[in-house]
């Protein structure tokens, strides 16, 4: 059976009235399925990637087995829910967070209190690092439900990036962000991570109980049988019979968009490729006004994740510049197209590349290095690559694989508990 959920977009029947901290809730879904789950994060916006993909796939497959039942409490412009194939969402307002545009706050601690205690979820995932442990820890703080972390996010290396190295000011700032986690660890039954480079990290900065969950790819839309009309989507879209690199995703400065497009004039000099930036966010303005970007082709964010994979098997090359990636879906929906990746050297992609010997990596910040591997990697056999990249996400990255293993992780934690 093939369940197709709607974008989350929950309304209450009374959208003016309906306030997720004093008014009526429904009953519970499937209230005697065998187990329940509850994801709460702020890392979910409209525009938002990876992790707005990760609960959507995941609201798919319990939609799929009614001995499951799944709630998904994230932000929005206002209190909301909405039932959907046996899963329900919940949005409660939150103000914007400032620069990281489009995600919002998840400050309504009554809320979540509240719908915690209706719900009665027997496992409590949470996505987000800072706010949303604390208020999910407040609300199951006598009910005895277990809070697992996913390690969505590289805290030390995202927070560490804007300090300088001198002094060791870099240093000191990546240390307090370990021991924020490892504080963090103590409040959680696991922490769950989805690479194994990422796992190994964790441990050696002192986090022991982690769970290696590698995130999916739909391989049904995520395929190379679209690279036949791939010429039909470039001229739809007004993009060059050329060699083409493509980056989808959001315009933040933890991407490290700036270090391809400082690259990218010698690139196309060298080998006339040329460059698709797809997505928004906060530094968008910033890489509009840069030097090189005349010659970019800028496309908003796709909502259609059909769209989004006919543009990935159009690509000659997928660009992922991001040290800090944790896992980089996006990439790995490339790479099912059979779209070899340029990647930085550091971060969960970098050890994509390197299992799947399907691109090039590049020393991170540097255009130079960058220039380097992407000049190579054009010069090389595209279609040879290609196939070792849907050979490797094919063979370790479909959704319903993933999700027996996180469930199998959620039973085991359930049934250590006392």
């Amino acid at each position: 059976m093939t369940i197709r959920l709607a974008v989350p977009v929950p309304m209450a029947p009374d959208r003016a009235t309906f306030r997720a901290g004093r008014s009526p809730l429904p009953p519970r879904l499937r209230d005697d399925a065998a187990l329940g789950v509850l994801d709460a994060t702020e890392w979910f916006g409209e525009t938002s990637g990876g992790i707005r993909t990760y609960l959507m796939e995941k609201a798919r497959y319990v939609a799929a087995r009614p001995d499951l039942r799944h709630t998904i409490v994230v932000p929005g412009q206002q209190d909301a829910i909405e039932d959907q194939s046996g899963v329900r969402f919940v949005r409660l307002e939150g103000p914007p967070i400032p620069r990281h545009r489009p995600y919002r706050f998840m400050l309504a601690t009554r809320s979540v209190s509240r719908i915690v205690r209706h719900e009665r979820p027997d496992i409590i995932e949470v996505g987000s690092p800072f706010v949303v442990p604390w208020i999910v820890s407040h609300a199951t703080r006598d009910l005895g439900i277990p809070m697992v972390c996913y390690h969505h996010t590289d805290v030390a290396g995202v927070l560490s990036r804007n300090f300088p190295t001198a002094g060791g000011v870099r240093r000191r700032v990546a240390g307090a962000a370990w021991q924020y986690l490892r504080w963090l660890e103590r409040r959680c039954a696991m922490t769950i991570v989805a690479t194994a480079g990422g796992a190994r990290d964790l441990q050696a900065h002192g986090i022991s109980r982690v769970a290696h969950v590698p995130l999916g790819v739909d391989l049904g839309t995520f395929s190379p049988s679209r690279r036949a009309y791939g010429a039909e989507v470039r001229a739809r879209l007004g993009l060059p019979d050329a060699p083409l690199a493509l980056f989808a995703g959001r315009f933040a400065r933890e991407k490290e968009l700036h270090v391809i497009l400082d690259a990218w004039a010698q690139v196309e000099a060298a080998c006339g490729a040329r460059l698709v930036l797809v997505g928004a966010g906060p530094d968008e303005a910033r890489l509009r006004a840069h030097a090189y970007a005349d010659r970019v082709y800028f496309l908003p964010f796709m909502h259609d994740r059909a769209a989004l994979a006919d543009l990935l098997a159009a690509a000659d090359v997928y660009v992922a510049p991001g040290p800090a990636e944790t896992f980089g879906l996006s990439a790995v929906e490339a790479m099912a197209c059979g779209t070899p990746v340029l990647s930085a050297g550091r971060g969960a992609v970098a050890e994509h590349v390197a299992r799947s010997g399907a691109g090039r990596t590049y020393d991170a910040g540097s255009a130079a290095s960058a220039t380097l591997a992407a000049v190579s990697l054009f010069d090389d056999d595209l279609a040879h690559l290609g196939a070792r990249a849907h050979a490797f996400a094919a063979s370790e990255h479909e959704w319903r694989t993933v999700f027996d293993r996180l469930f199998t992780v959620y039973r085991q934690i359930l049934a250590s508990q006392p």
